[in-house]
């Protein structure tokens, strides 16, 4: 019995010592594949570092770089006009522009409209009335290109037409005159002069308008004029008009005082007038010296 026992515990040993080699074998291999993951992983990390080194190079290199400096400007533009909305216009129309009992919404109406307005003194309004009379702009000219890239900025719209001299000067003018005369003449007369519509309406005068009003006019209908939009009026004829209504303005009167270009009713009243006045003053002077 003793003999079995020994000769168990032996082949125990014997087992156990056959035993360490496997498992030592084991380890070593389970740390092996846990090294080659490292490296694996470490390999692939260094890889996409450098992917991404190379990326941001190229894009630093190849990347247009109008748009980062024209971003942050018309961004600042839209912040200061926001600022610039909220104080003077937002009574009325609204915080956000869309519009209340006071004044319309303004989202869509885009700049044009915006630069129309305030260019001409027309808004901010002091009260409601039949019409929006033209007086000096409240606004500077930068701080009305502000509220403007604001509006434009919440639903678009017509664009402020930045007409050139060398625009006006290649115009057709005859063609201009054809339009206006069409479109434009019955209310605003037929020299731009401007005459009384219904209701305390009026077509107001032309001869303060620039070209760039002009054409916003035309584009947004401000007041109780009508849209004139690209179908009815492309941009080279849009031109033409703004060309001619600045003729107008600058035209001179061959036969003498033009008496506000109101056409012939206030010069024919000039003539009765005056004439049948001093005919009469002759008159009255012959039938006195031949009384003497």
């Amino acid at each position: 019995m003793t003999t079995s026992k020994a000769s168990e515990s032996a082949a125990s040993s014997s087992a156990g010592a056959a035993g360490r080699p496997r498992l030592v074998s084991v380890r070593k291999a389970r740390r092996s594949r846990s090294a080659s993951v490292r490296r694996r992983r470490r390999s692939s990390s260094i890889v996409l570092l450098l992917g991404l080194l190379a990326t941001g190079f190229m894009w630093t290199v190849l990347a247009p770089g109008g748009n980062a400096t024209e971003t942050p400007d018309a961004n600042e533009a839209v912040r200061q006009g926001r600022a610039l909305f909220a104080q003077g216009c937002a009574t009325c129309h609204g915080l956000n522009a869309q519009g209340s009992t006071q004044g319309p919404s303004l989202i869509g109406v885009g700049a044009a409209a915006v630069d129309f307005q305030m260019s001409t003194g027309r808004m901010p309004l002091a009260a409601p009335a039949a019409q929006a009379d033209r007086k000096d702009p409240l606004y500077s000219e930068t701080q009305i290109d502000q509220v403007a890239a604001y509006i434009q900025s919440l639903g678009g719209g017509p664009e402020v037409p930045n007409l050139t001299g060398e625009e006006l000067n290649d115009a057709d003018l005859a063609e201009g005159g054809e339009l206006f005369l069409a479109n434009c003449a019955q209310c605003h007369q037929a020299a731009g002069a401007g005459a009384p519509l219904t209701y305390g309406k009026f077509a107001p005068s032309l001869s303060q308008a620039t070209p760039d009003q002009v054409v916003e006019a035309m584009r947004t209908g401000p007041e109780s004029m009508p849209v004139f939009g690209p179908g009815q009026i492309n941009e080279e004829e849009a031109v033409a008009v703004a060309a001619y209504v600045r003729h107008l303005q600058d035209a001179p009167a061959p036969g003498g005082a033009s008496i506000g270009k109101y056409g012939p009713v206030p010069e024919g009243l000039v003539a009765i007038v005056i004439g049948l006045g001093a005919l009469l003053g002759v008159c009255l002077w012959i039938g006195a010296r031949q009384k003497l």
